[in-house]
C-alpha cells in the first residue's frame, strides 16, 4: 500500500473537504514545506479521524521537522487503525531508535520480521539500533541477514559503517561507506562520513576532497562546515579554517562553536584580545558550551590573574567536560594555581573516561603531593609508569617522592632511569641534579639519625 499522503475515497461534504486538505498536504510535503503540510494534514484528520493513513502522513511530516516524539504518537495512532501495517511499523521503529527507546524499537522490528521475513528494512534498521546499544556483534548479524535479501542496500553498508567507526575500525568503515557512495552517490551525508573516517585515519588529502564534495552538495550544512573548519585548523591551514567559521556566522551569527573556533584561530595567531572577544561571544551565545572558560583561564594565568582563572576553571569543571585532553589540561592549570582539590577532581574524572591514561595518574600524584600524601602519590606514579615506562618526568617525580619516603634505593633507581632517558637536556638535567643532591643529603641525614640512636 502506498501511504504517502493518499487516502481512500470518502463520500459526503466533510470527507471531500478532508481529501482536498490531504491533497494540499501532499503537495506541500513534496515541496519540502513540512510545517504547512502537517497543519493541512491535521485539518484533514479532524474531519476524518478514522483514517489511519492520514495519521501516518502526519508522522512523516513531523519526521521531516525532526519532531520524533510527536511523530511516534502519530505512528502509534496509525497502527491502532492499521494493525500490523509493516510500513508504519518501520517508521515507528526508526523513531524509537532516534529517541533512544531501543527495546521498543527492537520489539517493533522483530514483529516486522514475523510478519514478513523478507522485509529487508526489518534487519537493516536494526543495525543502527544495535549500534546505538553498543551491541556490535548483533549489528553485524543484522547486516548479514539483510545482505541475504538485498545485497546492494546502500543504507545497510552505511549503518554497519557507523558501527565499525564507533569501534575504531576506520579502514573497514571507509570500505563500507565507499560502497554506499558507489551504490548511491547521492546518499545523504555519505561524503561527510567518509571525510570523518579519512580524517581520523590520517588520510588528510582524501578527507579534504570528501569535505569539499559534501559542501558542494550541501553548502548550508553548518555542522559539515564546522568540522571542515576544525579539520583545516588541525591541518595548519588557518586562513581557510577562518573562512569556514566566518561563513557559518553569516548563516547564523550566534553559532557558538564557530565563535569559539574563531577564538582558536586568533589564539594561534597571537591575537589575544581578539581571541578573548570570541571566547566571550561563544559563552554568551551558549552558556553551557565547554571550552571558552578553559581558554580564558589559560590567558588569565599568563596575565597573573589567578583568582579569576580559578573561578573559570571550576565553572568549566562543573559543566561535565567531555574531552579527556581538556580535563588533563585543566588539572595541570589547577596544579599551577596550587589548587590540589581542583586538580585531583579533574584527573579523577579523566580516569573515569579512560582508566589507562598515564597523564591522569601522574597529575593525580602531583595533586596528592601538594597535600603531603606521598604514599598515595607513589602508587599513582607507579601506575603511570606501568602504562608508560619511558616518561622521564614521571620517573623523576617518582624519584623525588621515594626520597621523601626515605626509600633511597627506589629513589636512586628512578632517578637513574630518568636521567638516562633525558640525556642531560634541560629542564631534566637540573631536576636530576637536584634530586641526586636530595638523595645524598637524605641518606647522610638518615645515617646520622641511625648513628645517634645506636650510640
Amino acid at each position: 500500500m502506498d501511504h504517502l499522503f493518499e487516502s481512500e475515497e470518502y463520500f459526503g461534504h466533510e470527507w471531500e473537504q478532508a481529501e482536498l486538505l490531504a491533497e494540499e498536504a501532499f503537495d506541500l510535503y513534496e515541496k519540502g514545506q513540512m510545517r504547512h503540510a502537517f497543519e493541512k494534514m491535521t485539518e484533514a484528520v479532524e474531519k476524518g479521524p478514522e483514517n489511519g493513513c492520514w495519521y501516518f502522513n502526519m508522522g512523516l511530516a513531523l519526521d521531516g521537522m525532526e519532531q520524533y516524539e510527536k511523530a511516534i504518537f502519530c505512528y502509534e495512532k496509525a497502527l491502532e487503525l492499521l494493525a500490523d501495517d509493516i510500513e508504519v511499523m518501520n517508521c515507528l521503529g526508526v523513531d524509537y531508535t532516534r529517541t533512544a527507546q531501543y527495546d521498543r524499537a527492537l520489539t517493533v522490528f522483530e514483529r516486522m520480521e514475523q510478519i514478513d521475513p523478507l522485509f529487508e528494512p526489518a534487519y537493516c534498521n536494526r543495525i543502527i539500533t544495535y549500534t546505538e546499544m553498543d551491541q556490535h556483534e548483533k549489528a553485524e548479524q543484522m547486516f548479514y541477514l539483510a545482505q541475504q535479501i538485498h545485497s546492494d542496500c546502500p543504507l545497510c553498508f552505511y549503518n554497519i559503517g557507523n558501527s565499525l567507526f564507533s569501534r575504531g575500525a576506520y579502514e573497514r568503515a571507509i570500505w563500507c561507506w565507499e560502497k554506499t557512495a558507489e551504490i548511491d552517490p547521492s546518499h545523504p551525508q555519505i561524503q561527510y562520513r567518509l571525510a570523518q573516517a579519512y580524517w581520523v585515519s590520517g588520510k588528510g588529502q582524501q578527507a579534504h576532497t570528501a569535505f569539499l564534495n559534501e559542501i558542494r552538495k550541501n553548502p548550508a550544512d553548518l555542522d559539515v562546515l564546522l568540522d571542515f573548519g576544525v579539520f583545516l585548523l588541525e591541518s595548519g591551514d588557518i586562513e581557510a579554517a577562518k573562512e569556514k567559521f566566518n561563513r557559518i556566522l553569516e548563516f547564523d551569527p550566534h553559532f557558538s562553536a564557530a565563535q569559539f573556533y574563531l577564538g582558536e584561530v586568533y589564539r594561534l595567531r597571537g591575537r589575544t584580545e581578539a581571541a578573548v572577544q570570541r571566547y566571550q561571544q561563544a559563552m554568551n551565545s551558549d552558556g553551557r558550551m565547554t571550552g571558552p572558560r578553559y581558554r580564558l583561564a589559560e590567558i588569565l594565568i599568563r596575565q597573573g590573574l589567578n583568582d579569576r582563572a580559578k573561578s573559570l576553571l571550576w565553572a568549566e569543571f562543573k559543566m561535565d567536560v567531555p574531552d579527556l585532553d581538556v580535563l588533563v589540561g585543566m588539572g595541570a592549570m589547577f596544579l599551577q594555581l596550587d589548587d590540589s582539590e581542583g586538580a585531583a577532581q579533574c584527573f579523577l574524572r579523566a580516569l573515569e573516561m579512560e582508566h589507562r591514561e598515564p597523564r591522569a595518574f601522574r597529575g593525580l600524584a602531583l595533586a596528592l603531593t601538594l597535600r603531603g600524601e606521598y604514599a598515595g602519590a607513589r602508587q599513582c606514579l607507579e601506575q603511570a609508569l606501568r602504562l608508560n615506562d619511558d616518561d622521564a618526568m614521571t620517573l623523576l617525580n617518582a624519584a623525588w617522592i621515594c626520597a621523601r619516603l626515605e626509600d633511597w634505593d627506589a629513589a636512586k633507581l628512578f632517578a637513574s632511569r630518568g636521567q638516562a632517558l633525558c640525556g642531560g637536556q634541560e629542564p631534566y638535567r637540573t631536576v636530576c641534579e637536584t634530586i641526586q643532591r636530595d638523595i645524598q643529603r637524605g641518606q647522610w641525614s638518615a645515617f646520622w639519625r641511625r648513628f645517634h640512636l645506636c650510640r
